[in-house]
C-alpha cells in the first residue's frame, strides 16, 4: 500500500475509533445504537420521543453510526414518522442518510480501494469501476431504490470506483426518495395503522413497486455492460 493509501486508512480507523468514543460518551446515543442493533423499535421511538428537539441530534448520530455500523435503516425512518410526524421526518431523514451516504464514499475512495487493490488486484477494480461509468446514473439510482442492496455498500463501492461526487450525491438523495417516504408515512401512522387507509395501501404499494421497480433497473444495468463487452 502506498503512502496515501496507508494514510487514508489510518485516517478511517481514526475516525471509526473517535465515532466509537462518541457512542460511548453520550448515554443516549449508546442506547440508541443498542435498540437499533437489537431490533428493538418500540424503545428506540420511546428514547426519541422523550428527549424532544434533542433527539434529532441522536437520530442523525445513529445515521453516522450507520455508516459503519450496519443496522435496518427502515428501523431509523419509521421511528421518525413515528415520533417528528411525516413532514418533518422526511427532510431529517434525507439529510441524514445523505451524510452518512457521504462518510460512506469518503471511506470508500481511502481505505476501501487500497484494500480492495491488494484483495481483488487493480483490473477487477478498474472492471468494476467501469461498470458503475457504464451504469451510471440508472446504475446509482438502481443500488438505492432496491430496498434489499445495503445502503453503506454502495457507498463503499462508489468511493472505490471514484464515481463523481456530485453524481453520487444526487442520485443517493433522489433514489432515496421513494423508500424513505413511505417508511417514514407509515412510522407516521403506527398508532392507527389500518390496512384499509389509503395512506397505508399507497406506501405499501410504493414499497412493492420500488422492489419490482429497481430489479427491473438492475436488470437494464446488466443488459447495458453485457452489450458494451
Amino acid at each position: 500500500m502506498d503512502r496515501p493509501g496507508r494514510r487514508g486508512l489510518l485516517l478511517t480507523l481514526a475516525g471509526v475509533v473517535a465515532l466509537a468514543a462518541l457512542v460511548i460518551a453520550v448515554p443516549p446515543l449508546r442506547d440508541a445504537v443498542t435498540n437499533v442493533v437489537s431490533g428493538d423499535a418500540g424503545e428506540l421511538r420511546r428514547e426519541l420521543r422523550d428527549l424532544g428537539a434533542a433527539g434529532v441530534l441522536v437520530l442523525a448520530g445513529l445515521m453516522l453510526v450507520h455508516a459503519v455500523v450496519p443496522f435496518p435503516s427502515e428501523l431509523v425512518n419509521a421511528a421518525a414518522g413515528f415520533v417528528y410526524g411525516f413532514w418533518v421526518a422526511l427532510p431529517l431523514v434525507l439529510a441524514g442518510w445523505l451524510l452518512s451516504a457521504l462518510v460512506t464514499y469518503a471511506i470508500g475512495r481511502s481505505a476501501a480501494r487500497p484494500l480492495l487493490l491488494r484483495l481483488a488486484g487493480e483490473e477487477r477494480l478498474e472492471e468494476g469501476a467501469r461498470l458503475v461509468e457504464r451504469g451510471g446514473v440508472t446504475a446509482l439510482l438502481a443500488a438505492r431504490l432496491v430496498p434489499i442492496v445495503p445502503y453503506s455498500a454502495v457507498g463503499y463501492v462508489a468511493g472505490a470506483a471514484q464515481v463523481p461526487l456530485w453524481r453520487f450525491a444526487w442520485t443517493t438523495v433522489v433514489g432515496s426518495v421513494p423508500l424513505c417516504a413511505a417508511v417514514v408515512y407509515l412510522g407516521q401512522r403506527l398508532d392507527s395503522l389500518s390496512p384499509t387507509d389509503p395512506g397505508v395501501l399507497v406506501a405499501v404499494g410504493a414499497f412493492l413497486l420500488l422492489l419490482v421497480g429497481g430489479r427491473m433497473l438492475a436488470q437494464r444495468v446488466k443488459r447495458r455492460e453485457r452489450t458494451a463487452t
